[in-house]
């Protein structure tokens, strides 16, 4: 009886150690299972913190191109609504009025000359943007953004210069200007060996940082608005669960303008006015998407442009709202460009911002809201979420240098003043401006030291320094501030902030 007993008490005593240590395991795994929801929801709260980013960069788009600043040949109805969903800038501009130096400034925050970058680089260029310049991509990539950039580049023409090599996950794109191809304007092929067109290499369409095709007819180059919308959508679809940054650079509207057949001569306003129809018809594209996924909310849209419209062109170029001169010049017209900034639900809808502001205040902005650090180099961006958030007396930016050519300072703004220094500057005013995407002529003239007041005068047509002489003395205490870090061709100072471009290896051209 004793043994039997004994027998049953282990039994007992095993059948309780196994009762207790199923109790234990429930409560470890439960306690397991709530820790890891815990943690996958903090991360999910972290990644919804976090917004995604889409920059749409239009070439040579004038001030005036879009319907909702004072276009007035056709309609913008997407642009219109991306306006009125969120703010339209008045007083923004590009870093400098020509591709390749706009183009560097918006990525690094930076005026283009302290990088190194100036012009438009041509497919042989012995210089490209450091890759150890930052850039927006690869300061989002710090804080687990998923990057990719479509369209033109022109920034360096081949790897290890191209997109991948600055942050961005994956690239399709033309790596510099669509003008920068063997054909003439009339998209015959450029056989004459006395024209300029003649000595360019083939325009690669690139994936990656190897071509995959090649852009040889008007036909092709009107097929690349709807392409880069699709590898667009193509990315926001595949990384809609991830905080991401698109860099979406159009080729149009710059010479050789050229649309699809969906909208070719469907505008009845002429070529220019469909490729604006196709651009816009892009831009709904790409907002559809992002509702469609449900990004709407959580999802900080750009629109602007590199520089003011190329004038020479005549009716293939767009137009500068009144403003001065274009592409090409520190006149308004040729760097104050159209801005729009939508984040539906957070930045006011329909708001106009008239303060001073700049592409190269996008990274740091962007820096601000995506929790990512700035720069460890100097930037010359400033963050204009204040601006955004539209909170009271905020004015984070009051002076924009105006550089062109390799290193010249042609003008300094400081509120509504605007001073232009002596150089000389280009001019469409006396020569006639092409037809039929052929190029007209510009004159090269000299400029005098001129005072404008831009809240009343944005045309710059009435020079006010003689009834101003102390807000003269002010700019040029200010532009010699400029002058002593960033240098000055034009007084021969040498600057003492300028960082170094990467210099291209021949072999790789």
């Amino acid at each position: 009886m004793a043994c039997w007993i004994g027998v049953c008490t282990v039994k007992q005593v095993i059948f309780l150690y196994y009762k207790v240590a199923i109790r234990m395991f429930r409560q470890f795994y439960l306690c397991g299972l709530i820790g890891l929801l815990m943690y996958g929801g903090s991360l999910w709260a972290q990644k919804a913190n976090k917004p995604n980013f889409i920059i749409i960069l239009m070439d040579d788009m004038g001030y005036g191109d879009p319907e909702c600043y004072s276009g007035i040949e056709y309609k913008t109805p997407n642009i219109n609504k991306l306006a009125a969903e969120g703010m339209r800038f008045t007083n923004f501009y590009a870093a400098q009025a020509t591709c390749s130096a706009s183009r560097a400034a918006l990525l690094t925050g930076s005026y283009p000359n302290r990088v190194g970058i100036h012009g438009a680089l041509f497919p042989w260029a012995e210089i490209a943007l450091n890759p150890e310049e930052a850039t927006i991509a690869s300061t989002l990539k710090q804080v687990g953004y998923k990057t990719a950039m479509v369209g033109k580049w022109h920034l360096g023409a081949k790897a290890p210069h191209l997109p991948l090599s600055y942050g961005f996950d994956s690239y399709f794109g033309l790596p510099y200007s669509n003008d920068m191809w063997p054909v003439d304007y009339d998209g015959t092929p450029a056989t004459d060996p006395k024209k300029p067109q003649s000595k360019y290499p083939p325009l690669p369409l690139i994936e990656g940082n190897e071509p995959i095709r090649y852009i040889e007819t008007l036909a092709h180059q009107g097929e690349l608005t709807g392409l880069y919308t699709e590898r667009a959508i193509q990315f926001i679809e595949q990384n809609k669960k991830a905080p991401f940054f698109l860099y979406l650079a159009q080729p149009m509207v710059h010479v050789p303008i050229y649309a699809s057949p969906k909208f070719l001569g469907k505008s009845g306003k002429g070529l220019f006015a469909d490729v604006m129809m196709e651009v816009d018809w892009s831009i709904g594209e790409i907002m559809k998407a992002l509702k469609k996924n449900g990004l709407e909310k959580n999802t900080v849209v750009v629109f602007t442009s590199d520089n003011g419209p190329w004038l020479t062109f005549g009716e293939h170029a767009g137009n500068t709202g009144g403003l001065r001169e274009g592409k090409g010049s520190t006149w308004e017209g040729g760097q104050r460009v159209p801005s729009i900034i939508r984040w539906k639900g957070t930045i006011p809808a329909g708001t106009v911002c008239n303060n001073l502001s700049s592409t190269i205040d996008l990274l740091p902005t962007i820096a601000k809201l995506s929790g990512a650090p700035l720069p460890k180099e100097k930037i010359d961006g400033v963050d204009i979420t204040p601006l955004l958030f539209m909170e009271p007396n905020a004015n984070p930016r009051d002076e924009f240098v105006y550089y062109y050519g390799v290193n010249n300072l042609e003008a300094i703004r400081k509120g509504k003043w605007k001073l232009v220094f002596p150089h000389r500057g280009q001019t469409y005013k006396t020569y006639t401006h092409g037809k039929d995407g052929q190029r007209g002529g510009y004159a090269d003239v000299p400029v005098p030291l001129a005072l404008y007041n831009l809240s009343t005068d944005p045309g710059e047509t009435q020079d006010v320094k003689e009834s101003f002489p102390e807000v003269v003395e002010q700019l040029t205490q200010a532009a010699n501030r400029y002058r002593e870090t960033l240098g000055d061709d034009l007084t021969k100072s040498p600057g003492t902030e300028r960082r170094k471009a990467a210099v291209v290896n021949k072999e790789s051209k």
